[in-house]
């Protein structure tokens, strides 16, 4: 397939195309399916020429729901020393005390937002480092990236600072008032803290007046005490906060006690609260000592959790930063990982939904699906099942966007070579 094969009109119908059957209900496998396009949405009266595409596989646009496009491509500059959390963690701060002016972020922030573009993704949540005065930095440029990119990808920021910031009389307020000011989503680090309770009840108390929904980085450790993921499932239960809450990581769940990890399990779906696993920066950073074999994969329990019926997605993460050496925000790929990690094969057959469908749910999104009347942002690809599908890269897709295939052309990492230069 290339550009070539779609004509650049407003009408046509796209036959024979293999659509996962888990997209829209339980069944397995595929269905061939005709996708009638008109106006640049998904039509249900077919009109225009029609072309054949082999039963090759469309998907819709795919949502990447925790990103964090302010760190991102780093890496030269900022190199991991160890590959650890800890290293990861003095690294990034380094570097962002120094180096993240307004013109260093948005540069790196356009560029993924380039990348993620061109692999076919429509909607993006990131967090943003938001410890003063960071803030009064990154914020702004976020708000312009988000205007600037309206109608290519819809671009959510949450806000990123450690739990214990959380506090009245503390810069949090402010923070929180800006995150409000940009549309944004209420976020903080938690782990073991003396004061979690208090803080979290501060904290949703603040994101309840500001009107706004909250997301978690939570128990990113292989440390089966921490165990902060059961404190905030208690805490949305106690204080009834009823915006959508989303958790990230919950490393610790998967080496913790059956009965500890069921018991926090049940009280997350009790409380509705949506669950993001990341497995590639897991993989990455979770069971990391040097000269030993890492004995799992970092990842949380995600078939527990859908069984259980909460709300589970993927996401990418971070990208060439010390977090994550690695990536590009093609959501291909963590379907692609996210599928050998978690073993999503030879399981339910709807966890396709997991990188499109429910992540725009879980952040409030428009629904993106190969629905009639739906924008036809549709990725194609030349494979015709799941094995041909997840066994390459897939770098000839074809990416539609309101019906139009879009230019796919990858920006070349020189264009930030003057940023990766010496300060």
């Amino acid at each position: 397939m290339d550009f070539r094969t779609l004509p650049d009109i407003e009408n046509f119908v796209l036959k024979n195309c293999s659509v996962p059957n888990g997209l829209r209900g339980s069944e397995a496998g595929f269905s061939t399916t005709d996708i009638a396009v008109s106006g640049g949405r998904i039509s249900a009266s077919p009109s225009g020429p029609e072309i054949d595409m082999g039963q090759s596989i469309a998907l819709p646009a795919f949502t990447d729901m925790h990103t964090h496009l302010d760190k991102g491509h780093i890496w030269r500059r900022a190199a991991n020393p160890d590959g650890t959390f800890m290293g990861a963690l003095t690294t990034t701060a380094e570097d962002r005390e120094t180096r993240w002016s307004a013109g260093d972020v948005r540069t790196r922030m356009d560029f993924a937002l380039r990348c993620a573009y061109a692999h076919g993704t429509s909607a993006i949540r990131t967090h943003i480092d938001s410890r003063a005065p960071q803030d009064s930095i990154s914020w702004p440029v976020l708000r312009d990236m988000r205007e600037e990119w309206r109608g290519r990808i819809d671009l959510q920021g949450s806000c990123l600072l450690p739990v214990e910031d959380v506090e009245a009389d503390s810069p949090f307020v402010e923070t929180a008032k800006r995150v409000a000011e940009a549309g944004g989503v209420l976020g903080t680090v938690t782990f073991p803290d003396q004061h979690l309770e208090t803080r979290l009840e501060f904290f949703f108390r603040t994101a309840a007046d500001l009107g706004l929904p909250a997301d978690f980085h939570v128990d990113e450790t292989g440390d089966a005490s921490v165990r902060t993921l059961r404190t905030i499932a208690e805490t949305v239960l106690r204080t009834k906060f009823d915006a959508p809450v989303v958790v990230g990581h919950c490393c610790s769940l998967a080496v913790q006690e059956e009965s500890e990890a069921d018991r926090t399990m049940d009280l997350v779906a009790e409380a509705g609260i949506h669950v993001v696993s990341l497995p590639m920066c897991n993989m990455y950073l979770q069971s990391r000592e040097a000269g030993r074999t890492p004995r799992w994969r970092g990842i949380t329990l995600v078939h527990e959790m859908k069984a259980r019926g909460i709300a589970v997605s993927f996401a990418s993460d971070n990208t060439r930063d010390p977090f994550y050496a690695y990536g590009d925000l093609d959501m291909l790929e963590v379907l692609r990982e996210a599928t050998r990690i978690a073993q999503l094969d030879h399981s339910d057959p709807d966890w396709i939904r997991s990188f499109n469908v429910t992540p725009s749910r879980s952040c409030g999104f428009a629904e993106n699906g190969l629905t009639p009347g739906a924008p036809a942002d549709i990725v194609l690809f030349n494979a015709r099942d799941w094995t041909e599908l997840l066994s390459r890269p897939q770098s000839d897709r074809i990416v539609l966007r309101n019906g139009k295939a879009i230019d796919r052309t990858l920006p070349h990492y020189r264009e930030l070579d003057t940023l990766m230069e010496p300060s």
